[in-house]
């Protein structure tokens, strides 16, 4: 297993949960270029993938998953479930937070 194990559901095959720490978030928020959000525009118009935002949406989620981690190593977890996003965007500022209970398991 890795350092940390992060997972969507509420129970982890093979491990059960021996101690529970609580809710633990990460939150980010960015702002786009704003030369880069003007070029994107035009793509709206054609079509097809926005590659600037795409990246923009990767690196604001990653960040803050690493945040939660860190969160929840702080309170020594070894695992986060129950792991959900939450997300929005403002004109040029997109915000993510990552957020899950963290736990402490052991192998069965």
């Amino acid at each position: 297993m890795d350092d940390m194990l992060i997972v969507t559901t509420n129970e982890v095959a093979g491990y059960r949960i021996v101690e529970v720490y609580g809710e633990v978030f990460g939150l980010t928020t960015r702002s786009r270029n704003l030369f880069s959000s003007a070029g994107q525009q035009m793509k709206t118009v054609v079509g097809g993938e926005i590659n600037g935002y795409t990246k923009l949406q990767h690196d604001t989620r990653e960040t803050s998953i690493g945040r939660m981690k860190e969160e929840a190593k702080a309170k020594g977890a070894n695992a986060i479930v129950a792991m959900r996003f939450d997300s929005s965007t403002f004109q040029n500022i997109d915000s993510v937070a990552a957020y899950g209970t963290a736990v402490k398991i052991e192998k069965i």
